[in-house]
C-alpha cells in the first residue's frame, strides 16, 4: 500500500469494507465481553409486553464467524479479514478478550497445527479464531495509558512505531500555502517544530502530520491559525 497513493488505498479500504472483509472497532473504558464476543440482551417480545433475553454475538465473534465460513466455502483461495481496533489501549483488554486472548495466538488459531477452541461462557458454544484473521491495533505512545496495557497483549502484538512524516504532507500536496508575496513551507514548520519539542520535552509528543492534512483542500493561513487552536 506505500506505493499506492492514498486515494487509491481509500478506494480499496471502502470495497473490503462493503465485503465485510474489515471492520472498525474503538475501545474505551466501558466496553466490554459482551459487545466484543457474546452477551446477554434483553428483547421485548413484540405480540406481549413479556421480556425476553437472547444470547447476542459480539461485533469480533460475527466477524470470525464470517471468515471462517470463507475458509470452509474456499479451501483453496481464501480470503484474508482484517480486524482494526482503534484506541486499543484505552480498552480493559482481560475484560473485553477474555478467553480469546490465548485464542488470538497464531499457534492456537483454526487450522493451526497447536489450533484451540474455547467453550464461551453464554452460550456454551465452541469458539476458535480462524487464521486467515489479522488484528490490527492502533494507540497514542504520547497517552499515559500505554504504560498499564496488559502485558499479555504486548506478548501477542507486533509493534510498529508510526512517528510523524512531513513527506506524506508532499506527497498529498499539503505542504504550501501560498497568499499573495507570501509562502509557506509547512512541512518545514512542522519539522521544525518537532525538532524543538523532541528537544525540550520527548519524541512521544511531537505533532502529528495528520493535523495538517485538511490543508490539502484548503490550504489558507486561516485554515492553518485554526489548526493551531
Amino acid at each position: 500500500t506505500q506505493k499506492k497513493s492514498y486515494s487509491e488505498v481509500l478506494a480499496r479500504y471502502q470495497e473490503l469494507k462493503q465485503e465485510k472483509r474489515i471492520a472498525f472497532v474503538t475501545f474505551h473504558q466501558s466496553y466490554g465481553y459482551e459487545e466484543f464476543i457474546e452477551g446477554i440482551k434483553p428483547e421485548m417480545d413484540p405480540n406481549s409486553s413479556e421480556i425476553k433475553y437472547a444470547i447476542i454475538p459480539g461485533v469480533f465473534k460475527k466477524f470470525c464467524d464470517r471468515a471462517a465460513k470463507n475458509i470452509e466455502e474456499k479451501k483453496e483461495n481464501q480470503k484474508t479479514y482484517v480486524f482494526i481496533i482503534d484506541e486499543i489501549n484505552r480498552g480493559n483488554i482481560s475484560k473485553i478478550f477474555g478467553e480469546l486472548i490465548t485464542l488470538i495466538e497464531p499457534s492456537k488459531r483454526k487450522g493451526a497445527e497447536e489450533g484451540m477452541e474455547a467453550l464461551l461462557p453464554y452460550s456454551n458454544h465452541s469458539f476458535g479464531v480462524p487464521k486467515n484473521v489479522y488484528i490490527i491495533g492502533t494507540m497514542n505512545t504520547a497517552d499515559r495509558s500505554i504504560s498499564l496495557m496488559d502485558t499479555a497483549l504486548r506478548r501477542r502484538f507486533q509493534f510498529e512505531e508510526m512517528m510523524p512524516d512531513t513527506e506524506i504532507l508532499s506527497d498529498l500536496k499539503a505542504d504550501k500555502i501560498v497568499e499573495g508575496d507570501l509562502e509557506l513551507d509547512v512541512a518545514q514548520m512542522l519539522k521544525v517544530i518537532n525538532q524543538r519539542i523532541e528537544y525540550l520535552f520527548d519524541r512521544e509528543h511531537t505533532i502529528g502530520h495528520a493535523f495538517f492534512t485538511v490543508l490539502k483542500k484548503n490550504p489558507s493561513i486561516d485554515k492553518l491559525a485554526s489548526i493551531f487552536k
